[in-house]
């Protein structure tokens, strides 16, 4: 009687089972719209990766194109150049600069509850719960910026108290997430 296959029997079996074609061609377009996110970069980070020569050429190229039917080619030549490059070291690049725009729109999401609440004539508490969140921020100009905003409110001036008070709290808010780092 034959026995069936253990675990580790099945998974040496496909450790050498060649790769298919479906798994070959999500793994081009994978690597072929990871050049589209480096296409896609700011100046300032696309200049930060950790690019070979030959890929940021491809990608300077295509971000210099304006035609559809050329961007795509190229993009598409963006992904065979991708194929001959170790990929994990821009991979990680663009997680990480995933991961930052995710805690600056986390920080921004924040000064924004916060400056809702200072601004909310019922909760009393909102300078003190503030400042016993971010214990180095100074509580006279924040009552003078809330003030100055709550005045500006009821008068149906333009917003420019209420973004100054947005810009006092999300600088605290930076600073106190670069303290913790």
């Amino acid at each position: 009687m034959a026995r069936a296959p253990h675990q580790s029997d099945q998974t040496e079996m496909l450790d050498d089972a060649p790769v298919s074609k479906t798994r070959r061609k999500k793994d081009m377009l994978e690597l072929q719209k990871m050049g589209e996110a480096l296409i896609d970069l700011p100046p300032k980070q696309y200049a930060d990766m950790p690019l070979p020569e030959n890929l940021r050429d491809a990608v300077d190229a295509a971000r210099g194109m304006s035609k559809r039917g050329a961007l795509h080619r190229q993009k598409q030549f963006i992904g065979r150049v991708m194929r001959s490059v170790d990929p994990q070291p821009i991979r990680r690049a663009l997680a990480a600069l995933e991961q930052q725009d995710r805690q600056a729109a986390r920080r921004f999401h924040r000064a924004e509850h916060w400056r809702d609440r200072l601004l909310d004539e019922q909760d009393r508490d909102a300078i003190t719960d503030l400042c016993f969140e971010l214990p180095d921020i100074d509580r006279q100009p924040l009552g003078q910026k809330v003030r100055a905003a709550r005045r500006e409110a009821a008068t149906g001036k333009p917003v420019g108290a209420r973004r100054a008070l947005f810009r006092f709290i999300a600088t605290h808010l930076d600073s106190s997430a670069n303290d913790e780092t």
